[in-house]
């Protein structure tokens, strides 16, 4: 959080490497609600599972509201209806599984057009997973000026492709557990 946190709130792309469990949810929330409490624009908080997206939106309840900023949450096996009900209310932040974010989109349910601040957690994930169809459809759909923060537990070269191609001039930042040997 310490490395990450003061280049993201001056608003430069991140490539976080870090192991799961070591505060990376902090690292992109911070900087992502101080930008959004100080102007306009979406956050969009892109992650591989369902639970993974409770967790996030959980870790960031505590800070949201307390900026009168609000949250809905994007997953498969809940209702679409429910989550269209949340759209009405204009969220600032929406953390979706790529699966039904791109539901959304394809559907005309909501536009990616005022995201200022993209992160994609667990990238690796999502690449194993067999997402990248559906995260290129979203990036597609981001406009080209915006902060990108991505953050993955391992950098296999696809992870870098993806950097590369959609990124400007990213910052790596990586952290190794305790008691790993340099």
């Amino acid at each position: 959080q310490h490395q990450s946190i003061p280049p993201a709130i001056e608003g430069k792309d991140i490539v976080g490497i870090a192991q799961t469990g070591t505060g990376k949810t902090l690292a992109f929330a911070i900087p992502m609600l101080q930008k959004l409490s100080t102007g306009k624009g979406r956050g969009l908080i892109v992650v591989p599972t369902r639970e993974l997206a409770y967790q996030v939106e959980e870790s960031m309840r505590l800070l949201a509201p307390a900026l009168g900023i609000r949250m809905a949450v994007f997953v498969g096996g809940t209702s679409m209806y429910q989550q269209r009900q949340a759209l009405r209310m204009n969220p600032r932040i929406l953390v979706a599984t790529p699966g039904r974010l791109n539901d959304h989109l394809e559907r005309g349910f909501v536009t990616l057009k005022e995201v200022s601040v993209l992160v994609l957690d667990e990238a690796d994930r999502m690449l194993d997973m067999g997402f990248r169809p559906q995260i290129d459809r979203i990036l597609v759909n981001v406009p080209k000026d915006r902060q990108t923060m991505l953050f993955s537990a391992t950098m296999p070269a696809e992870i870098m492709k993806l950097a590369r191609l959609h990124m400007q001039l990213p910052l790596r930042i990586e952290v190794a557990p305790a008691g790993t040997t340099s």
